[in-house]
């Protein structure tokens, strides 16, 4: 693996935990919209990462051992493919749950029960993750700031 790859793998990182956290910060701030353009109630919505995957370890091997001369066949048959090429958001989906019904005969959207229809988000949750989301961020400043560490040691080994 190269000093830009591992650059370009923790700022995919970086950029898939940010929208992450974008997301849940816009659960959080329409909590208590009971009506939304599409009508009814805000629906909660989630990221699904995926991975980008270059080859991985498979493909790795291969070259190297196409190098020495020799094929380990009997390691190829198995999967040994790792994510070696960052992360990525595939969509935005919206969460399918139901909505939570809230006795308020006063509020304008109320049903003839008195039942209004709020949002399904949950705030505790939201919070919870993003928490993970933003130690996820934290980790690939680690890991990004820890690759421009080991390059510049490289360069001072190199004068």
């Amino acid at each position: 693996m190269n000093f830009l790859n591992a650059l370009n793998i923790s700022g995919s990182g970086l950029t898939a935990q940010k929208l992450r956290m974008d997301i849940y910060a816009q659960n959080i701030a329409n909590s208590d919209v009971t009506r939304t353009q599409a009508g009814g109630p805000y629906r909660r919505r989630l990221t699904v990462l995926q991975s980008i995957d270059e080859g991985g370890f498979k493909k790795a091997l291969m070259q190297a051992s196409s190098g020495l001369g020799y094929s380990p066949s009997g390691l190829m048959d198995k999967d040994w493919t790792v994510n070696s090429g960052g992360v990525k958001v595939a969509r935005i989906i919206e969460d399918t749950s139901d909505f939570v019904p809230v006795y308020d005969p006063t509020h304008p959207d109320a049903n003839e029960d008195g039942y209004v229809l709020m949002p399904n988000v949950n705030r505790t949750q939201e919070m919870i993750d993003m928490l993970a989301a933003t130690r996820a961020y934290t980790a690939n400043v680690t890991t990004f700031n820890a690759t421009k560490s080991l390059i510049n040691t490289a360069l001072q080994i190199g004068r």
